[in-house]
């Protein structure tokens, strides 16, 4: 082929060109875009948050029992018939509030009797006492007439009969004083006993209204109105004092060292949550650690102590209780959702650069809430996978779907 008819053919071909490069840029620009669609078919759907750095309680705990700071059952000192009940069940009651009345009349009966009793032994103790000072006289006379007729029968001026008259009135006087005298002396003991009965009357009149021993609240009525009560064995009705109040709950031993460390140092914050309850947790602090462990479960227990104003914590309610030691400065924390348990033990799905996933094992410290606290595994800043972890594999490419 000569130049001229080659140049001929290169223009034929140039007028083609656009026509076969089209195509082929169309080809490669759909070649990339299902390369693209099928990377992203691929990428599993996931949901991440940051790795925090935070200062975080250290905190116990357990289920707690509320319990109420004192309970008093209320029974009668007296046998009687039960004749008013001033509260209604659940009612809550003063400390010193009547709550029953039974019969006083027996009592009142008994008082006026020993009353009487006193009033006429008080009379005869003064008679008695009269006596004493009339024949006390009569006998120093008797006495000294004796004295007398026995100088005038060692005289012989008298008969030794007369004499003996004389000496046997003075005697039968001295005897009328001794008897005077353990007349007072009765009569006194009467008099003592009578003051007895009279106390023990007025007290039992006094025991005929019974009052609240307590502040709290008064649960179901044990008697009606009519029954009749027997001393120290009818119960009447239990109060319970809900103001303050007590939670008890128990802890694994192995945290009793550092409760007991915290609370040598003061005072330690408990915290009872209600199940179900949209609002805060009720405050206190810890009053009480048991002296012994139970053997059979390796716990000890524990008491926090609330002031419960606001009554939200009942007696036999099951509440979380939460014992807050101290505070943890700068702690690696994680939501809790992001920590899995495999076969190792706890890891998490932590996301590269790259947008693949890497599995981390981890060490927790502790959970508090919804958060996790990781000992060994994370560094702040680290992204790591919350949702969507049973599609993921070590090396797996992901999306993120939103993130926190």
């Amino acid at each position: 082929m000569d130049k001229q008819s080659a140049r001929r053919c290169g223009a034929r071909l140039s007028r083609f060109a656009p026509v076969l490069i089209l195509p082929a840029l169309l080809t490669l620009a759909g070649c990339a875009r299902k390369t693209v669609q099928a990377e992203r078919r691929m990428a599993a759907p996931v949901t991440v948050a940051t790795v925090q750095s935070k200062d975080v309680p250290v905190q116990v705990s357990s289920i707690g029992n509320v319990q109420a700071f004192s309970t008093v059952t209320v029974k009668s000192l007296v046998n009687g018939q039960l004749n008013e009940i001033h509260f209604v069940e659940g009612q809550e009651v003063k400390k010193g509030s009547l709550l029953f009345t039974i019969d006083p009349r027996p009592f009142q009966a008994d008082l006026r009797r020993a009353e009487a009793n006193l009033a006429r032994d008080t009379a005869q103790l003064k008679q008695a006492e009269a006596n004493v000072t009339r024949d006390e006289a009569n006998a120093k006379n008797a006495a000294a007439e004796k004295q007398r007729y026995r100088v005038l029968v060692e005289k012989g001026v008298t008969a030794r009969e007369q004499y003996d008259q004389v000496s046997a009135n003075a005697d039968a006087l001295e005897a009328a004083v001794r008897a005077d005298q353990a007349g007072v002396e009765s009569a006194r003991e009467a008099i003592a006993a009578d003051r007895a009965a009279i106390e023990a009357s007025t007290l039992n009149l006094e025991y005929c209204y019974i009052h609240s021993p307590i502040e709290g609240r008064a649960g179901s009525l044990l008697v009606h109105r009519g029954d009749i009560v027997k001393s120290n064995d009818t119960s009447l009705v239990v109060i319970n004092q809900v103001y303050p109040i007590y939670v008890d709950f128990s802890v694994p031993q192995r945290d009793l060292p550092d409760i007991r460390r915290y609370s040598s140092s003061g005072k330690v914050r408990v915290e009872a949550g209600i199940p179900n309850d949209p609002g805060p947790p009720s405050e206190g602090t810890l009053s009480f650690i048991d002296n012994t462990v139970n053997a059979a479960t390796g716990t000890i227990l524990l008491k926090g102590l609330f002031e419960n104003r606001d009554a939200r914590l009942w007696p036999g309610q099951f509440v979380n209780a939460i014992v807050t030691l101290t505070t943890q400065e700068n702690a690696v924390v994680v939501p809790s959702q992001a920590v899995q348990t495999g076969q190792s033990g706890p890891y998490v799905f932590t996301v590269l650069p790259d947008r693949t996933v890497e599995l981390r094992p981890v060490t927790i410290a502790r959970v508090i809430g919804e958060e996790t606290v990781i000992e060994k595994g994370l560094k702040p800043g680290e992204t790591v996978v919350t949702d969507g972890q049973i599609r993921l594999v070590p090396g797996a490419l992901v999306e993120v779907k939103s993130g926190r």
